[in-house]
């Protein structure tokens, strides 16, 4: 195949005319929702094995939320940990419940609630059960 400067010209207006018919694509404006959390609150103790709900504010949601597939998970000290409270759920629910894990008690939880993005809880206790 010999190339000459006729066919590369020709290439280079091929390609000129092809990216005349390229449409641009709309992108609708997405806002970021992180709805405060509501509970627990701070000092708040939890037991395990007891059904808790954990609450959100969902009184002012942009227009457009990115994710409105919630999650709950569980976080100890620095460190989210393995541990799905609850999935599944509309974020503007405003809450979820679900029986709190069998994990180590102490006292420096809480909960990430994820949509478009993840925000904490205040710190919360988590207690052993009485009962056997």
């Amino acid at each position: 195949m010999n190339f000459t400067t006729c066919n590369l010209f020709l290439a280079f207006v091929f390609a000129l005319m092809t990216s005349v018919y390229a449409h641009p694509v709309s992108v609708t404006a997405r806002d970021v929702y992180v709805p405060p959390i509501l509970t627990p609150k701070a000092g708040d103790s939890w037991v395990i094995g007891d059904v808790r709900s954990v609450t959100w504010n969902v009184s002012s949601p942009p227009a457009q939320i990115t994710n409105p597939v919630g999650q709950i998970l569980l976080r100890k000290g620095n460190l989210t940990q393995n541990v799905t409270l609850a999935e599944g759920f509309n974020i503007l629910d405003g809450n979820a419940s679900f029986v709190v894990p069998s994990v180590t008690p102490d006292d420096d939880y809480r909960v990430v609630l994820f949509g478009d993005s993840g925000n904490f809880s205040p710190v919360f206790s988590i207690l052993a059960s009485t009962t056997s």
